[in-house]
């Protein structure tokens, strides 16, 4: 029989082998994750199909053999594959009891024989876990900062979850940094994120926003060349350029105060990496403190030009970055 995910539960107890396939890890892993606690751990037995047909002997005897104290069984069997239906028609002429056999396989196609078998067979229940939309993945995003009291815009809530592709392991994984970032502050802006979660890794933003910066036009053409970026990046990259445009500012205006630059750069706060060093070094070299007043404005206004043409961010942004690495305009 074919199942939604959210129905399991309602079939634990009434049969006993399931088989979940396809390719959202995450929603896998939480399904497993609702089963577990009913078991203890002695008595949960996971195996990958190579090491069950590696000693297929003691597979069945894990299934077989019976505890004094608790015979209820949770056996949880990774990386099936199509060999594996003959093991399930064996089991199911034993008639076994309280026992849960789950499967976990990944995409199987409409020819699969051991697909078709669990969705044509009374007694065995199957579970295909597509990949999640939006919809989804913004649920359980919007569920988590709620439970967690945390203060973040639908725009930053929007950009995580683009960025999880579809997948919520990947979503997860991303609310876990937050969760420990919030312990010590319960407001998460854009900022953050570009700290938090692996886009400016991903697409080399902070190299980017530092070689425009540099005016350093030759390697800005070839940085964004190599790098394909997509419209929901274009916030978090503005908001690194803003965010780097305003330290280069600060540091200018000491600058003013104190000529020795690198004094200045050395008693920045927050501190400056010390691999970071020269290329702050070269950007106080380019930049007056009138010319950066007039990038963070229209930093600014670049950002609101990226919301209101959306199909054309991409090009706007590129553009805009391009425009500020040509000395020309220093």
């Amino acid at each position: 029989m074919i199942k939604k995910s959210y129905e399991i539960k309602n079939f634990l107890g009434k049969n006993n082998i399931f088989l979940i396939y396809g390719e959202n890890e995450g929603l896998k892993e939480d399904i497993i994750s609702k089963i577990t606690p009913n078991y203890t751990t002695e008595n949960i037995f996971r195996y990958s199909e190579k090491e069950v047909y590696g000693n297929l002997e003691n597979f069945y005897n894990s299934i077989y053999s019976q505890s004094f104290f608790n015979d209820k069984k949770l056996i949880l069997i990774n990386e099936v594959t199509e060999k594996f239906k003959n093991e399930i028609e064996e089991i199911l002429e034993r008639k076994i009891k309280d026992i849960i056999i789950i499967l976990l396989s990944r995409t199987l196609e409409k020819k699969s024989k051991l697909r078709n078998f669990f969705e044509k067979e009374k007694n065995l229940i199957c579970v295909p876990v597509y990949k999640d939309d939006n919809k989804t993945l913004l649920n359980i995003a919007f569920t988590f900062f709620k439970s967690k009291k945390i203060t973040i815009s639908n725009e930053s809530i929007n950009i995580i979850v683009e960025r999880a592709s579809e997948d919520r392991k990947n979503l997860k994984s991303e609310l876990d940094k937050i969760e420990n970032f919030s312990r010590s502050r319960k407001k998460i802006d854009i900022e953050d994120l570009i700290k938090l979660t692996n886009l400016s890794e991903n697409h080399s933003i902070n190299k980017i926003v530092d070689l425009s910066l540099s005016k350093n036009t030759k390697q800005t053409l070839r940085t964004l060349n190599e790098n394909i970026f997509a419209p929901e990046d274009n916030i978090i990259i503005i908001r690194s350029f803003l965010t780097k445009s305003k330290r280069l500012l600060k540091l200018t205006e000491e600058l003013e105060k104190n000529k020795n630059i690198d004094q200045v750069i050395s008693m920045s706060k927050p501190p400056i990496f010390w691999k970071d060093k020269d290329i702050v070094r070269n950007q106080l070299t380019e930049w007056k403190k009138d010319d950066l007043i007039k990038l963070i404005k229209n930093i600014n206004d670049v950002e609101l030009l990226l919301k209101k043409n959306s199909q054309t961010s991409v090009n706007i942004l590129q553009n805009f970055i391009i425009e500020q690495s040509s000395r020309i305009n220093n």
